[in-house]
């Protein structure tokens, strides 16, 4: 765990989704090392408030609480503003706020979908649009997508379709915000051991079981200590996770139809030994 002031240079951080999961635990670092702290989800529990609070380095530091949906684009920068106006301009922005539904395709309605790439996509964009414009030269937007935006997943179509859309948002943003001196990054981890992941295992499909084993999964403290470093050295496209990183690599090196058979093997074998 990251948590000498010395090896973070941001004093005010925005985060979605920062009241569970990676956000909560990032917040918690930022946190220890002295930053102010903007969290913006959509439910934000006493507990949540509570370890954030217990988080702070001094009396002095200011957390600002915003309930807010990520969807909802308007009321994204009117709490965006109002963090602005307790903590001052965001030094990192991090749009951790997601969902993951795992559903055959067959099984998932178009409400479904648009409601995944509502919060995954869209909600990446809302919270870009509202933090860009109160960014100095040397602040940074960083967005979690997935390792589901470049390996496919077996019943993550709304997923994966969402995250491939969230780093190629990140791609454009890097070169058009490159030039007015603001760093724009991605995180694409493949499993970290999340709450949300630690639910999603009790009916995940045996198949997206198997093939999410190939990227292995890491701990949420690993994670965090990965992606703080990474982002400190300004990287563009962050994997934590070696295994992750393997996986990122061999699926860039190794020919797409030999990939793919290599894939549809892992399926064919789940599925008879669970039909």
């Amino acid at each position: 765990m990251v948590n000498n002031t010395n090896k973070l240079r941001w004093q005010r951080v925005y985060i979605t989704g920062g009241a569970s999961g990676i956000g909560l635990s990032l917040a918690k670092i930022m946190l220890a090392n002295g930053a102010n702290i903007a969290v913006f989800d959509i439910r934000i529990s006493d507990e949540a408030k509570a370890e954030l609070e217990q988080a702070k380095k001094n009396l002095q530091q200011k957390i600002t609480f915003h309930t807010v949906d990520v969807t909802d684009s308007d009321a994204v920068v009117a709490e965006v503003l109002k963090a602005c106006d307790v903590i001052g301009k965001p030094d990192l922005a991090l749009n951790i706020a997601g969902i993951q539904l795992a559903k055959t395709f067959d099984l998932l309605s178009a409400q479904e979908f648009e409601r995944v790439v509502s919060i995954n996509l869209f909600g990446s964009r809302n919270f870009a649009s509202a933090v860009l414009p109160l960014m100095s030269s040397g602040g940074q937007l960083a967005f979690v997508a997935s390792l589901a935006w470049l390996i496919s997943s077996y019943t993550y179509a709304a997923y994966s379709a969402s995250k491939f859309g969230v780093v190629a948002l990140a791609g454009v943003l890097r070169q058009e915000y490159a030039v007015k001196g603001i760093k724009v990054s991605v995180v694409c981890p493949g499993e970290i051991t999340t709450p949300m992941v630690i639910e999603e295992l009790k009916t995940m499909h045996p198949v997206t079981k198997e093939l999410k084993a190939l990227a292995s999964n890491i701990s949420l403290e690993q994670a965090c200590k990965e992606i703080i470093s990474q982002l400190q050295k300004g990287k563009f496209l962050i994997i934590p996770g070696f295994m992750a990183r393997f996986t990122y690599w061999l699926n860039r090196l190794v020919p797409m139809y030999l990939f793919n058979k290599f894939v549809d093997s892992i399926i064919k074998k789940t599925l008879a030994k669970n039909s």
